[in-house]
C-alpha cells in the first residue's frame, strides 16, 4: 500500500509541474521577464502618492502605532504608552484574559506540570479552570486528536509539500469534507469545530512532516500511534522522534514555547486575517486556513527560519564568535545591506509593539540559558545573546536613529527548537500549533461581539480610460495606463 501511495505520489506531483510547463511553452507569450516588466511598470505607486493622501500603511499610524480596528478580551500586548501624544517606552507585558503571562509560566513550573491546555480553555473561555474543569478538558481534547478514517493516506500521503505550513492549511481546509455540520453558524458548532481543530492539528503536522522525510529527504516515515494519555508536549514529541522517546524536562519546555505562542492580541497579522474572514461569515475551517497562510510568511511566523538562517550567517563569517567586536562589525554589514539576506534586518530584533523587551523572549532565553551548556549549544546561546545586546548600539550608528528595539520571541525559540532536537521544517508549523487556540478565541469574539463585516477603503489612482475595441488597440496602450494620476480638483 505504502509504495503504491509513493508511486501514486511521484508520478501525479510530475505530471502536475510537466502540464504547468507546457502549457507556458505553448503559450504566445513565452518570455516571463516582459510580463514582470509590465506588472512593475503598471503596478508602481510611489511614495508622493501615500505622502499626499491620508493613508495608514500596513494600517499602521504614522508613529508606527497600530490603526485600531476592534476591541477584544481575549489578549493584551503592551510595549508602551503614550504621554501627551507620544509613545513612551516600556517593558513588555503580556496577558492572556488578563492573567500576566509571567504568573502562567510561574504557576505552571511551581507545580511542575503542564500548561498548554489550560491556556486554551483560558483564551476561549475567559477564566482559569478547576482542576476537575482542566482534567475533563484535557481528556475532551485527547479524544478529539484521531483524525477521519483514510485522512492521512488521501489528504496527506498522495500530495507530499515541500513546505509543511502550506500542507497544513490544505489539510485544514481539507477537513470541511468531512464535517457534516461545516457550514453551520451556531457558536456550539464552531465552538466544536475549533477544538477539533486545536486537538487534530499536531497530528496533521506530524504526519506531514513524516511524508516530506519520505518524499523529499527520501528518508523513513515512522508513524506512531497517539497516546490518549499524553498532554500536547508530550504528544508532539512522541510523534516526531523515531523511538518516542524523550524526558518529562523536554516536555515542560516545548510546553512552555507552546504557551508563549498561543495568542499575541487580535492586531497581528494572521490572527486580524481570521478575524476578517471571520466577519464575513466563512465557515471556520476557511477562517483558520487563512491564519495558516498568514503565518507562514517571513515577515510574520516564518522569522524563526530567517533567525536560523541568519545564525548560520554568522557562523560562516565571523571567525570568532565569541568576540563581540567581530560579531558587531557584521551586524554593522547587515545593516548596510552588505551582508545576510541583503534585506538590512537583523531577524529576531525588534517589534510592531514592544519597545524595552518581549516578555516571550526574556522567558526563552531565561530557559535557554538553564540547559544551553548541557545541551552544547553554549557558544550559539552566546551568539544570540550577543546580537541582542550589540543590535540596538549598531543600528542607532548605522540608521541614525534613537528607536528602542529589543529581542522578539524569534530570536530565542530556534534554539529551543535546536536543543529540543526539533528539525527545521516544524519550526513554524509548531509555531501554528500553539497559536491555533488563539485563532480559534478571537474567531469567536468576533462572531459574538463585532457582527460588521470589515471593509477598509483603499483610494483610486487610475485615470479614466476609454474601451478601445479589439482590433483597434496597439502597444502603446500601456502607455495610457501608466500616466501619473492627477487629483480631480486640477484635472476640473
Amino acid at each position: 500500500m505504502i509504495l503504491y501511495i509513493m508511486y501514486i505520489t511521484t508520478y501525479t506531483t510530475k505530471f502536475r509541474k510537466l502540464k504547468t510547463m507546457t502549457a507556458f511553452q505553448n503559450s504566445e507569450i513565452k518570455n516571463l521577464t516582459t510580463l514582470v516588466s509590465l506588472l512593475e511598470k503598471n503596478n508602481n505607486i510611489p511614495q508622493s502618492e501615500y505622502d499626499r493622501f491620508p493613508v495608514k500603511r500596513g494600517l499602521r499610524n504614522s508613529d508606527g502605532t497600530g490603526v485600531m480596528a476592534g476591541l477584544t478580551k481575549v489578549c493584551s500586548v503592551d510595549g508602551y504608552y503614550l504621554y501627551d501624544g507620544e509613545r513612551i517606552p516600556m517593558e513588555g507585558r503580556l496577558e492572556f484574559r488578563g492573567v500576566d503571562i509571567y504568573d502562567i509560566i510561574k504557576g505552571i513550573q511551581n507545580e511542575d506540570r503542564f500548561g498548554y491546555e489550560e491556556v486554551v480553555w483560558l483564551l476561549l473561555f475567559g477564566f482559569l479552570p478547576t482542576k476537575e474543569q482542566l482534567d475533563d478538558f484535557c481528556d475532551l481534547l485527547s479524544s478529539l486528536r484521531e483524525l477521519p478514517d483514510d485522512f492521512i493516506e488521501d489528504m496527506i500521503m498522495k500530495a507530499p509539500s515541500p513546505d509543511i505550513m502550506n500542507k497544513l492549511a490544505c489539510s485544514v481546509l481539507a477537513l470541511y469534507s468531512y464535517d457534516d455540520n461545516a457550514e453551520d453558524p451556531s457558536i456550539e458548532n464552531i465552538l466544536s469545530q475549533s477544538l477539533g481543530l486545536i486537538a487534530r492539528m499536531p497530528a496533521i503536522m506530524s504526519y506531514a512532516y513524516q511524508v516530506k522525510r519520505r518524499h523529499y529527504y527520501r528518508k523513513s516515515m515512522y508513524i506512531h500511534q497517539l497516546n490518549p494519555e499524553q498532554k500536547t508536549a508530550e504528544m508532539i514529541l512522541n510523534s516526531i522522534r523515531p523511538d518516542k522517546k524523550f524526558t518529562d524536562e523536554e516536555a515542560k519546555l516545548l510546553d512552555i514555547l507552546l504557551i508563549l505562542q498561543a495568542e499575541h492580541g487580535g492586531g497581528n497579522n494572521s490572527t486580524f486575517n481570521v478575524r476578517s474572514l471571520s466577519s464575513s461569515g466563512t465557515d471556520t475551517y476557511s477562517a483558520i486556513s487563512a491564519g495558516i497562510g498568514a503565518l507562514k510568511g517571513p515577515k510574520h511566523g516564518g522569522a524563526n527560519h530567517k533567525v536560523a538562517e541568519m545564525l548560520d550567517d554568522f557562523k560562516a563569517n565571523v571567525e570568532n564568535l565569541l568576540d563581540d567586536g567581530q560579531i558587531a562589525d557584521h551586524i554593522e554589514k547587515i545593516a548596510k545591506k552588505e551582508a545576510g539576506d541583503r534585506t538590512g534586518l537583523v531577524y529576531g530584533m525588534g517589534h510592531a509593539v514592544y519597545t524595552l523587551s518581549d516578555p516571550r523572549a526574556v522567558i526563552l532565553k531565561e530557559e535557554a540559558r538553564k540547559i544551553a551548556e548541557t545541551n552544547g549549544c553554549y557558544e550559539e546561546f552566546a551568539l544570540i545573546d550577543a546580537i541582542e545586546r550589540l543590535t540596538p548600539e549598531v543600528f542607532a550608528k548605522v540608521k541614525k536613529s534613537n528607536k528602542k528595539i529589543s529581542a522578539n520571541v524569534d530570536l530565542y525559540s530556534g534554539l529551543i527548537y535546536k536543543i529540543l532536537k526539533i528539525p527545521q521544517d516544524l519550526y513554524t508549523p509548531l509555531f501554528t500549533v500553539a497559536r491555533t487556540a488563539g485563532w480559534c478565541a478571537h474567531r469567536i469574539e468576533e462572531i459574538l461581539t463585532n457582527g460588521r463585516i470589515m471593509r477598509p477603503a483603499y483610494k483610486s489612482l487610475a485615470l479614466p480610460m476609454n474601451y478601445i475595441p479589439l482590433d483597434e488597440r496597439t502597444k502603446d496602450i500601456m502607455e495610457l495606463a501608466d500616466k501619473e494620476y492627477i487629483p480631480i480638483e486640477e484635472r476640473i
